[in-house]
This record gives C-alpha cells, sequence and structure tokens, in this order.
C-alpha cells in the first residue's frame, strides 16, 4: 500500500494532507524517515507519524452532520475556537471532515477516517455533487446566471460548469441553487461575487445522494452499511 494512503486509512488525515505530513519528514517506516507520499508500506513494518505508531482502522467511522454557523471545519483550532468535532460523540475514532464548509455556512458535513473514500468524494475527476441554497444580494439576470453555470474566471483559473436554478426573487434578494462538482475555497461565495450578486446566506442541502433529513441543525448520525455502499460505487471503490 502506497505510504499516503496507508496513513489515510488510518485516519491520521485525508490523504493530500498526508502527502504534505511525509513530504515534511514526519513519518518514519521502521525508525527511517521516508518523504515519498508514492513509497509502499510491507506487511510486518511499523509507521510512525511525530514516533508514535500508526496502523489502519479495523471498523471505519462515518458520520453526517447538520453543521450550524459558527464552527470551523477543522480537527483543532490553535486559538480555542469552536470546531465541528466539538458537535459529534467520535469516540476514539480520529475523524476529520471530508471538504470544508465555511465559518458561517451551514448544511451538510460528512466526516469519517477512511481517507481513499474522502479523497475520491472531494476530488473534482470524481464527479460527486454538492446542492447548496444560495442566498445573494441583488436578482441575477440571464447573463449572470448563465455566467455562474457556464463557469467563472477566478484567480487561480475558471470554475468547472455548474448546475444553477433561480428559486425565488424578492425586491433586493434572490434565492439560487448551485450544484457543483468541485471545491475550491470559498468557492460559492466567490463566483457569486465575481458576477455582482455577493452572498447573503449560504446551507449546502445534499452531498452526492445524502440529505439532511431527520436531522436537526448540529445533530448528527451514523451513515448506514447501504449508505457506504453507494458512495464506494459512486467514485468506483470496492466495498469489503
Amino acid at each position: 500500500m502506497r505510504l499516503s494512503k496507508y496513513l489515510s486509512t488510518a485516519g491520521v488525515a485525508s490523504r493530500r494532507r498526508a502527502e504534505e505530513i511525509i513530504a515534511s519528514g514526519r513519518v518514519a517506516i521502521d525508525g527511517k524517515v521516508i518523504t515519498l507520499p508514492q513509497h509502499r508500506v510491507k506487511e510486518g513494518e511499523e509507521v510512525t507519524v511525530d514516533g508514535r505508531a500508526v496502523q489502519p482502522a479495523k471498523v471505519k467511522q462515518y458520520l453526517l452532520l447538520d453543521k450550524p454557523a459558527g464552527f470551523l471545519c477543522t480537527v483543532t483550532d490553535p486559538h480555542g475556537r469552536p470546531t465541528v468535532l466539538d458537535l459529534i460523540n467520535a469516540g476514539s475514532a480520529r475523524l476529520y471532515p471530508v471538504g470544508r464548509l465555511d465559518l458561517d455556512t451551514t448544511g451538510l458535513l460528512l466526516l469519517t477516517d477512511d481517507g481513499e473514500l474522502a479523497y475520491r468524494l472531494t476530488h473534482p475527476r470524481f464527479g460527486v455533487e454538492k446542492k447548496y441554497s444560495v442566498q445573494v444580494k441583488g436578482v441575477p439576470g440571464p447573463a449572470a446566471l448563465r455566467r455562474l453555470a457556464r463557469g467563472v474566471r477566478l484567480e487561480e483559473g475558471p470554475t468547472a460548469p455548474a448546475r444553477v436554478r433561480l428559486l425565488r426573487r424578492k425586491r433586493d434578494s434572490a434565492h439560487l441553487e448551485i450544484t457543483l462538482i468541485e471545491g475550491r475555497k470559498r468557492q460559492i461565495k466567490r463566483i457569486c461575487a465575481a458576477v455582482g450578486h455577493p452572498v447573503l446566506r449560504l446551507r449546502r442541502t445534499e452531498f452526492a445522494f445524502l440529505t439532511a433529513a431527520g436531522l436537526e441543525s448540529g445533530a448528527c448520525r451514523r451513515l448506514s452499511g447501504e449508505e457506504v455502499h453507494r458512495l464506494y460505487r459512486l467514485v468506483g471503490l470496492h466495498f469489503e
């Protein structure tokens, strides 16, 4: 198994973050520091991170949270601010968020220690859809809606096409439904601002086929085996 995948399945971090940890020289195999994420871990070898032995979890955890505003999508915060882990009972499992929601953004957030699944669910290559309810300032016209749908050029390049629906109009605001397959940092806020309609309120309503049905704000539930199986099939993984 590749070292980066080994760390992600051990619940250390997502695969992308695991690659950074490895490159920084914090990982050793049988006492020898390894800095290549593609290094193969052989059976019986001891893998350590910052001197602590890690190994893939035998039973993986999958939690779906309806995130309220005011909580950071991170495992820890150096400033002591509340994080989404404060809302769940993770027990001994080391869970981390699949993707991010801003501090003031609400809605669906998946947390897991399954690094390979998390990687595929967030990588645009696998086309997993995330749907958002967006209240924006002003009422976007046809030209602005077309720009949002075909992709908006940001500093790092154009965004992927999106599905955009104008749901409701008010005198000085509108409600949109936007469906993305990528998750750049603050993407919806940035693309809406770029077309002249800053976001006033933002909520993720769907993640793949998952919804918040039956969940109150701040509450979470475990995914069923069938739901996990469906997520695996969605991203081309074999469910054992």
